[in-house]
Parts: structure tokens; sequence; C-alpha cells
């Protein structure tokens, strides 16, 4: 044993660790590194001769990456790489952590540019929501999609989920969204942008109505979590480094 207890190979391989030292040094308790092992996060330890498991540094890093990555991306996704990492090519393996860096960055991009365009639907000097509706002011259907970059079935969705409520007008019954509807069609737009689901915006329309400040502090808050996300993403990357550099399994 070394000086921390540990046992010491006598071969000149890597030390083998027990569960309990594993366990200790990844963060995780004794049964959830056995959980883990069972569900492929980390490989498969071999047994020794009196049938305890012998775990070696590659398991430790594992379990590390596994916690950050499951902040960064996700538990799931987390226990896909890691399971993938073990039969990848170094080239590959650095592709698939290069690609969560820039997924995240994907994401913080959107999200600025839903912070950004809620603040200039804030600041706009239309006389807010309140404003005595002008018939001049309403557009249509196709002029709102093109408006907000997307697709004039995407506004007849939003109807249907209740997001929006155009007018009716003429006996064909074509569409016509007043200032408020336009309003609230930007601040969907928006949201959707931030990368928030029907339901989530639907939740959020209901309950703040056309108070954009109070949106955009949600969405700065998402950029908050984005964060802590990437930054757990950085914390997994040097224990990335040793299972990329480990050998691979065939």
């Amino acid at each position: 044993m070394d000086a921390r207890g540990e046992l010491m190979p006598d071969d000149g391989s890597e030390a083998t660790l027990r569960t309990v030292e594993v366990a200790r040094r990844s963060g995780y308790s004794v049964q959830q590194v056995r959980d883990l092992e069972r569900l492929g996060v980390i490989p498969t330890a071999p047994r020794a001769v009196n049938g305890y498991r012998s775990y070696a540094q590659v398991h430790v890093s594992a379990l590390r990456a596994y916690r950050a990555l499951a902040v960064a991306a996700g538990p799931v996704v987390a226990r896909r790489l890691l399971r993938d990492l073990r039969s990848s090519t170094v080239s590959d393996a650095a592709a698939t952590i290069s690609g969560l860096h820039a997924r995240l960055d994907r994401e913080r991009a959107d999200l600025l540019a839903a912070r950004a365009a809620l603040r200039a639907i804030a600041t706009e000097a239309d006389g807010g929501p309140d404003r005595v509706p002008d018939p001049a002011d309403a557009m249509s259907i196709t002029g709102l999609a093109q408006a907000l970059g997307v697709r004039t079935s995407t506004l007849r969705h939003w109807e249907h989920e209740g997001l929006l409520r155009p007018d009716r007008v003429t006996s064909l019954r074509v569409r016509s969204y007043d200032l408020q509807a336009i309003r609230t069609a930007r601040i969907i737009a928006a949201l959707r942008g931030a990368g928030y689901g029907i339901g989530a915006v639907r939740d959020l329309v209901a309950q703040l109505g056309h108070d954009v400040l109070v949106t955009s502090d949600i969405v700065d808050g998402r950029l908050e979590e984005l964060g802590i996300r990437t930054v757990a993403l950085l914390r997994a990357g040097a224990d990335l480094a040793d299972l990329i550099g480990a050998p691979r399994s065939t």
C-alpha cells in the first residue's frame, strides 16, 4: 500500500482501487459506483481472485467526467457519450467533445438573440400594449410571418395551440393581427428561439402577458444556467482527455 493506504501494483501496472476508494475519489456512493458500472458509464471492473472488483484510475476519470457531463448535457447524453468513447477513435472522440462545446455555443447565440429581441420589444415607442388599436397597424398572416422570419403554418400552429389570437375579417375569414397580437407573436418567436417548448411558452405568456421585461429576465436566467453547463463541460475536460488517451476498446 502507498502512504494513503491504497493498493499498489507489484508488476509496474496501474494501482488497483477498491470500490470504496473509487467512491471517495469520484464523490459518488459505493452503490452509485456499482449502478453506473451496470449502466455502462464506466468500464466493467475485473474481479480479483477474492471476488472483489478491481478498479483503476480510468474508472475514477469516467465517473468524474460523467458528473460534469450530466450537468452540461444531461444524464442520458452523458451515459451514451461515455459508452461510445471507449470504442471510438481518438479523432472521433475529440470531435464528439468539440460538438458539445459547439452546441452550447449555438444555444448561447440563440438566447442572446432572443434577449435582444425581447429588449427591443420593450423599448419600442409604440405606446405599449394599451395603445388604442389602429386598423392601419394590422398585419396579414403573410406579412407577420415575413416580419418574424417564420412560416405562415407556424403562426397557424401557434393559434391552434392557443398562443396567438388573430382577428378574423371579411367573409373569407382572413386573419388579421393587430398591435397586441403582433407583440404577442414577437414574444412567442423570441421564446421559441430561446429554446422554450410550446407548453412552456403557453405558461409564460399566460402568466406574464405582455410584461416583456420580466420575460427578458427569464431568458437571462437561462443564460446563467447555460454558463453553469459550460463551466461543467470545461471541468470535465481533463477527465475526458484521460479517457480519450486510454487504450481503445474493441
